[in-house]
């Protein structure tokens, strides 16, 4: 097959969307032409009709030439207006033969508009920068206000407002959650202010600014509203903070989402916690640990009883850690029972309890009724208080393998932790097998990232002992990667085995740096260690170790000063 016929598909939907004429794909088909990209086959229109061609990736629309133009029609047409030059406004568009969008506007603003060529993807990720999210909902919705009344209360009714706004509305919160789910967002603020309507999206652990229009602050109270009556929570109460819950379709994916309301000095705030329901679930070797962890784990994994312990703050990826456990022992003669707040994973095989707060199932009660269900294996999603730690200490003395996370900042702060929450020592130390904490560091992106040789860098790297042949990388940023130069992230952990001198401190009461001394001479490595064995794979760097772990001391002294 010649390469042509290979790029018939291309041609075709460019045909359909009207990029590429007919004549013109008859030009290409019959020249045999190595066009394979959309990229290829527009630049090779802009020469055929002397047209510009723009990458967008180093232009930056100016602001008052795209509030010419109304953000409805841009975003329906695929238009972007980049500059005034020479009395004409250049506007980026990929659909050369698509006309009326262009006349529409040269109709409506009385310009002369000169067209340029630029590729789809990047025109629509430019009208979603610098438009913001929404933006053709929220100008539908403002050209239709009408006559603005206020009650008693001080607050605005729209005299217009009917089925045709609510509509909008609802398609502005969808596009948000599509968004998000688009971007891999863990998390969705909603956000206001005296003067702003803040949309911000947790990604990768870090907050980011999402773009949305100006005006969209003025329907704030609507947009809370759509949320509150997706999660079936009470739209009149607005004094009190609630918690609920939704779970969406979107192409084929299942998203479970927490959805968090508190009321603000300027308006109700709200965060979405997105939980995929489809997320692949990862075995072992896809954690990727350093080896003396891995056999460590797999050993646990086989005792007949005891208690595990994954401890870290909230979204360092335990549950996914636990999930990968019982995905590895999860067979025919092992009966598993879990209890969670909420279940983030399905898995087939295994027994899922969900708690129910409002119907009185607690962890510490379904923990009871597990009991009695002949259970194997036990997973707690979080032990958060002392009954549910009693109970759990308890299940794993009579001949159970519990799993469990509890929220500690190292490994061995867990077994004090667990004393402080009223388990007597004795307990503690007959019943826990290992402690795992873990933290999730950004990984850096493939596509942009670069040697880091500063001295400062090179001087950091001999202290935490990495051999000076090694590359070690920097962050720079780029289009894959959204300009932070990370994409995904990858967990480090520090895993404690509670041997027999371990067991004697904590019978003696003894304090977490007593226990970590211990837990180091049995050759626990930290948290930062198991980072430096990232850094110098080239997976990440130091900033994001240093930005997780308790190794911030290191980087304070004047010598190694990063």
């Amino acid at each position: 097959m010649n390469a042509i016929d290979t790029e018939a598909p291309l041609l075709d939907r460019m045909i359909a969307a009207r990029q590429l004429s007919v004549p013109d794909a008859a030009t290409l088909r019959r020249d045999r032409l190595p066009l394979s990209t959309e990229e290829e086959v527009l630049r090779w229109l802009a020469r055929e009709y002397d047209l510009p061609w723009m990458p967008l990736d180093d232009i930056t629309p100016e602001r008052e030439v795209l509030s010419l133009f109304p953000a409805r029609i841009l975003l329906k047409e695929e238009l972007l207006p980049l500059r005034q030059s020479n009395g004409a406004v250049e506007i980026a568009t990929s659909r050369l033969f698509v006309t009326q969008g262009l006349d529409g506007l040269r109709a409506l603003t009385g310009l002369t508009l000169r067209p340029v060529l630029a590729g789809s993807e990047a025109i629509q990720r430019e009208l979603k920068k610098w438009l913001g999210v929404g933006a053709d909902t929220i100008g539908t919705l403002d050209e239709a206000r009408g006559i603005q009344v206020l009650d008693d209360a001080g607050e605005e009714n729209d005299l217009d407002a009917g089925m045709e706004d609510e509509a909008s509305i609802i398609r502005f919160v969808n596009q948000v959650l599509r968004d998000a789910i688009e971007l891999r967002a863990s998390d969705i603020h909603l956000e206001p202010f005296e003067n702003e309507f803040r949309i911000r999206y947790r990604i990768d652990g870090v907050l980011q600014d999402v773009p949305v229009p100006a005006q969209i602050n003025r329907f704030q109270p609507a947009i809370v509203s759509r949320v509150k009556i997706l999660s079936h929570l009470n739209i009149a109460e607005k004094r009190l903070p609630q918690d609920g819950r939704l779970k969406i379709r979107l192409d084929e994916r299942e998203v479970d989402i927490r959805v968090s309301v508190i009321p603000m000095l300027h308006g109700e705030a709200v965060v979405m916690r997105l939980l995929r329901q489809d997320a692949t679930l990862r075995g072992l070797p896809e954690l990727d640990m350093a080896p003396r962890e891995r056999d460590s784990f797999r050993r646990v994994l086989q005792i007949p009883h005891g208690i595990v312990l994954v401890t870290g703050p909230t979204g360092s990826g335990k549950t996914s850690t636990l999930y990968t456990a019982l995905h590895e022992i999860n067979d025919a003669v092992r009966k598993i029972v879990t209890i969670e707040d909420p279940v983030e994973y399905q898995l087939k095989g295994v027994n899922q309890i969900q708690v129910s707060e409002k119907a009185g199932l607690t962890f510490a009660r379904g923990l009871r009724s597990i009991l009695r269900h002949d259970p194997d294996v036990i997973l707690i999603g979080e032990i958060r208080d002392p009954e549910t730690a009693q109970i759990a200490v308890q299940a794993s003395l009579t001949g159970h393998l519990v799993f469990s996370t509890l929220h500690t900042n190292d490994a061995p702060g867990a077994l004090t932790r667990l004393v402080d929450m009223g388990v007597e020592p004795y307990l503690v130390a007959s019943s826990l097998e290992a402690v795992l904490a873990q933290r999730l560091v950004r990984v850096l992106c493939r596509h942009c990232r670069q040697p880091d040789t500063t001295p400062s860098t090179q001087s950091f790297q001999a202290q935490v002992g990495i051999p000076a042949g090694t590359v070690v990388y920097r962050s720079v940023g780029c289009r894959e990667c959204r300009q932070t130069g990370f994409h995904g992230r990858h967990a480090i952990f520090e895993w404690m085995n509670a041997d027999e001198a371990i067991h004697q401190l904590v019978l003696q009461h003894a304090s977490t740096d007593q226990i970590r001394a211990a837990a180091r001479r049995a050759g626990m490595k930290t948290l930062a260690e198991d980072g430096w064995r990232l850094v110098s794979q080239g997976i990440t760097t130091f900033d994001e170790v240093l930005s997780v772990t308790t190794a911030k001391e290191l980087a304070n002294n004047p010598a190694t000063t990063m």
